[in-house]
This record gives structure tokens, C-alpha cells and sequence, in this order.
């Protein structure tokens, strides 16, 4: 990692690790100390060992070949109900921030928090509360090389040809989450803070045909029509809308075969 000179002019606080388990885990341990961590503090690593996801998945990457970053939010919405759009909210800012280095890809929110080039995911979200506070950590494929990616739905900076600016990246990616989040806070609505529309504009999942692997067991399969005003997915099934807060989605094609007039189906992208 160089200097990261921008990235600490707009971080409150910036902690760079050679190595961590978990950047979120590590950063819950350290926010207990609230005067030394105050908003929109971040720690950071380009070697994580014990990543972690949702569902408490867990992974590692090889060392040096992506950057995990976790950013602590205390000045947030007075409805905690509000709280579920800051998932969204990192996602709009790291799909702008990773689009600005990546001219000529399709960049996009696959919901609720993985970010998509060319329908492969190269960014990951994940955002935990701790106390009065929500820890967000993302991690981003920069430098792996594409004969090091974990499946073949996966891309990285590096795979794509790009040499990408990690400081530029990391800048781009806090000012528009802190300004996500401010409006947010300040306006205590979606639509009005402009984010409701800036995600759904953003989000390649809608229009889609999906199979949502819902947690408590079943499957949801039909269209991805809308966010709802909490950003929950809105999925209609051909008998009915139905709003999901959290599952796996995995976005489908069907093709329609002429001879045997029935609808096939191909999975346009694995769970990652």
C-alpha cells in the first residue's frame, strides 16, 4: 500500500494494517474507544486471512492482491429503521468509484451488496451494527491476478487490464458514502436524500429474473421489479409481489425453446 495521502484527508481517522483477520472485526474491537474513533474512521489491509461475509462466510485471499476496508458511521439516521439503505448507500459509492477507473465496463449493484463489472463481481459489502454505530467493510479484487480468482464469476482490476489507483479508489469511495449517509441523516428519507433513485438506477438486478434463497429456508423465483421505500427487493413471482430483506440473489436468463415451448433456464451468475 503507498501513502494513501488523499484517502486520509477525507478519512477522520486511518489505520493501515499489513496484515488482519477480519478489518471488521478488528474495527468493532478499536470502536469501543469513541473519542479515538470517531466517524468515518477506517481500517484497511491488502491482506486479509479471515474474511468474512453474509452468513458468516469466511474466506482469504492471497496476499497483496485485494484491499478490504472497513468504515465506521456514527453520525447516522435517528430511525434505525433507516439503517438497512447504508448497505445501499456503500454500494452506489464503490460502483461510481470503481466505474471512474473502469471506463468502457459495465459497472453495477447486484442487490443487496456485491458490485458487478461486466456481471462479475469484484466488490463485496458487508455492514454490521455495533452499538450505536454500523461498521461497513468492503473488499475489492485490485491486483489478483485472474488465474487467482475464487470462481469463474469473479473479476478483479487486474484480470480486466487496469491498473487501478487505490488511493483515487478509496477517496471516491468514502466521499460518496459519507455524503450518502449525511443526506440520509439529514433528510430521514430515501427518496427525498436522492438515494433511493441513485441505487435503483444503479442496481443491475432490477428488470432481472432471480432466484432469491431466502434465510429461512425456500426459494423466491421471478422478476426484480423495485426497491421498496426501506430498500428491501421487490420480486414478483407471476402471482404476486413479495418484498425480501435479505437472501442470496442469483440473477437468471430464461430462454425459451421453440420445439419443445417451454422455459429453460441458465444461470447467469453463481453465488459468490
Amino acid at each position: 500500500m503507498d501513502e494513501l495521502t488523499r484517502t486520509r484527508a477525507v478519512a477522520a481517522r486511518l489505520l493501515a494494517l499489513p496484515e488482519c483477520g477480519s478489518t471488521n472485526a478488528e474495527l468493532r474491537e478499536r470502536a469501543t474507544d469513541a473519542e479515538g474513533w470517531p466517524h468515518l474512521s477506517v481500517l484497511l489491509t491488502d491482506t486479509q486471512t479471515s474474511g468474512r461475509g453474509r452468513l458468516d462466510r469466511t474466506w482469504s485471499t492471497p496476499p497483496g492482491t485485494a484491499m478490504a476496508v472497513s468504515v465506521l458511521l456514527r453520525e447516522l439516521p435517528a430511525d434505525v429503521g433507516d439503517w438497512g439503505w447504508i448497505p445501499l448507500a456503500a454500494g452506489v459509492a464503490m460502483v461510481d468509484a470503481v466505474a471512474a477507473q473502469l471506463p468502457g465496463h459495465e459497472v453495477g449493484l447486484k442487490w443487496p451488496n456485491d458490485v458487478l463489472v461486466d456481471g462479475r463481481k469484484i466488490c463485496g459489502i458487508l455492514a454490521e451494527v455495533t452499538g450505536s454505530a454500523v461498521i461497513v467493510g468492503t473488499g475489492v479484487n485490485t491486483v489478483m491476478a485472474a488465474a487467482q480468482l475464487p470462481v469463474p464469476t469473479a473479476t478483479s482490476f487486474a484480470a480486466l487490464g487496469a491498473d487501478v489507483d487505490v488511493d483515487r479508489l478509496l477517496t471516491e469511495y468514502l466521499a460518496g458514502l459519507s455524503a450518502a449517509v449525511a443526506q440520509l441523516a439529514e433528510t430521514a428519507d430515501a427518496e427525498a436524500s436522492g438515494l433511493h433513485a441513485a441505487a435503483t438506477a444503479r442496481c443491475h438486478t432490477l428488470g432481472q429474473d432471480v432466484d432469491v434463497s431466502l434465510p429461512g429456508g425456500g426459494m423466491l423465483t421471478g422478476r426484480a421489479v423495485r426497491l421498496a421505500s426501506d430498500g428491501r427487493l421487490v420480486v414478483d413471482d407471476g402471482h404476486g409481489e413479495h418484498e425480501v430483506s435479505a437472501g442470496d440473489v442469483v440473477h437468471v436468463r430464461r430462454v425459451w425453446s421453440a420445439d419443445q415451448r417451454r422455459c429453460s433456464r441458465s444461470v447467469g451468475g453463481r453465488r459468490l
